[in-house]
Formats: C-alpha cells, structure tokens, sequence
C-alpha cells in the first residue's frame, strides 16, 4: 500500500497531522501526498491549529460531502 493510499485511509478515520502520518506509516512528506490526492479529485480541508508552544500545525481531513 502506498503512502497516498495509507493517506486516504487515515482521513476517512478522522484528521491528520505531519506528526500523526509520521508515526503511523513513515510519511515524512504529508503535504506532498496531500497534493497528489487533491490532484486526484479528493476534497481535503486544511486548518491551522496552533500548539501550546506557539507552533502552528496543519490539520487536514476530508471535506463532509452534503446532501
């Protein structure tokens, strides 16, 4: 299974983070597969969260699809 693929899966599960992606299947590029998957035609939301040492991070998940 690729790291897009692994990717995919995680969001479907909930939000993700460099950090999260790090640790879980060794992705040292999470942006870069998340611009391949939105090239793909996923719809993927960012948000900045900002840490209690000041760092801001990216949290992404997939964009709710209404009906």
């Amino acid at each position: 299974m690729s790291q897009e693929d692994m990717t995919l899966e995680a969001l479907k599960k909930g939000e993700l983070t460099a950090i999260d992606a790090l640790k879980k299947f060794g992705c040292f590029r999470l942006a870069a597969r998340i611009y391949r998957l939105k090239q793909a035609g996923h719809n993927i939301e960012k948000r900045m969260q900002r840490l209690n040492n000041g760092k801001n991070i990216a949290v992404y998940s997939l964009e709710k699809v209404s009906k």
